[in-house]
């Protein structure tokens, strides 16, 4: 089979694929629209699919001739809450909503590979299942899925996901791949600093929150700093703080929210003890108290060395100028983690941005993102022959 050719084949189809889905984006795990229409092409290709989350994620299954192992392939639906500002003919639809993130295009991506795959079963073994999350943001959706079974009935036995539109500084049309650590662990934290009011004149009568806050935030960068060896890469940044309504009044409470990244469960450990210990001594030394609320998101994403460098060998077949070999992980994160957690998988990053013409390129989560469309069908192509030479029993071979 000509993989390139197939996809290519298929090409305006998966665009226009991509740009229904562009004008309906919806948020975390409520994607009424965006779920039918997914089943509604799961019908048209004469497919049944199962539901889980409330209807929201969809799971569909292509049974080869003979019996053999599960590849699962996985697409993120959902969307951000950012006001389109592209000018695309086929903006949102939504107001203040937009596909920011590419998964419109992993969505379209998927469904192509998913009808070529279908249209070709004859020549398939064992069987692949095509899983469409809601909430790939927060609150995460792979988790839910797994939770409701997802992965059984038939057991997956390896994974694949695709990130487009995500690296600035990949060269434009690469296909990125790392082993192991890919992207780092996502955990979230809010601080109220409680402190005792009063008017800015007499300082003296108060226990500022405001300074406290100051004081915590400089604190916590000393986890970084100072607490954790410099080779492990982590982050702690404080992105919110809110605190006070006037110019002459020192207020009674600040809060704080942030977010926290690492690369290993000891690290993330460790900064998760410190935030609420470096939160709340410093606030007691200043004479106040510290609320401290630390939520676990996203685990870290670590590929399969083995099965990523089986996929890494099936893309360089068909695109040999285009692999990009990642020299270290990024502190984005993906849930994509979850799945990967529970079975041996490759997710990879297509460096497909659009690139405009006064040479400005607008990254994920920008009101102005948008992604190359001619490169599509490298995506359906590594889904399709990652698919059928994973059936010929390659990997184990």
């Amino acid at each position: 089979m000509d993989y390139k050719q197939l996809a290519k084949a298929n090409e305006d189809v998966c665009i226009k694929m991509r740009r229904d889905l562009h004008r309906i984006p919806e948020l975390e795990l409520d994607l009424p629209k965006t779920s039918k229409y997914i089943k509604d092409k799961l019908t048209e290709f004469e497919i049944d699919y199962k539901e889980y989350v409330n209807g929201n994620g969809i799971s569909a299954l292509i049974e080869g001739k003979n019996p053999g192992k599960c590849l699962a392939i996985r697409a993120d639906m959902d969307a951000l809450p950012i006001t389109e500002e592209t000018g695309l003919d086929f903006a949102s639809e939504i107001d203040g909503q937009m596909h920011a993130c590419g998964h419109d295009s992993h969505m379209a991506v998927a469904l192509t590979a998913l009808k070529i795959i279908n249209e070709n079963k004859d020549k398939l073994n064992g069987s692949v299942k095509f899983i469409f999350q809601p909430g790939e943001e927060i609150p995460g959706g792979a988790k839910p899925m797994i939770d409701e079974g997802v992965l059984e009935n038939p057991k997956v036995d390896y994974i694949i996901g695709m990130h487009g539109g995500l690296l600035a500084d990949v060269p434009h049309g690469k296909i990125a791949f790392k082993d192991n650590e890919m992207m780092a662990s996502m955990d979230k934290f809010s601080i109220r600093i409680n402190g005792h009011g009063g008017h800015g004149a007499s300082p003296q009568a108060t226990v500022d929150p405001i300074i406290v806050s100051a004081e915590v935030l400089l604190g916590l960068q000393k986890i970084i700093s100072r607490e954790i060896n410099p080779v492990d890469s982590r982050v702690v940044s404080v992105c919110k703080i809110n605190g006070g309504f006037t110019q002459n009044i020192i207020p009674d409470t600040v809060d704080m929210m942030g977010t926290a990244r690492a690369l290993s469960e000891d690290v993330r450990d460790t900064i998760e003890k410190r935030v609420e210990e470096i939160s709340s001594g410093i606030a007691n030394t200043y004479g106040g108290s510290a609320e401290v609320n630390y939520e676990r998101f996203y685990p870290v994403l670590n590929n399969d060395p083995k099965f990523n460098s089986f996929v890494k060998n099936v893309v360089e077949e068909m695109f040999e100028d285009d692999i990009y070999e990642m020299d270290k992980p990024v502190m984005g994160a993906e849930d994509m983690a979850f799945f990967l957690q529970e079975v041996p998988g490759s997710f990879m990053f297509l460096s497909n941005l659009f690139q405009r013409e006064d040479g400005k390129v607008y990254v994920n989560h920008n009101s102005k993102f948008d992604l190359d469309e001619s490169l599509f069908y490298k995506g359906v192509a590594i889904f399709v022959a990652t698919a059928f030479e994973f059936s010929k029993g390659g990997l184990d071979g």
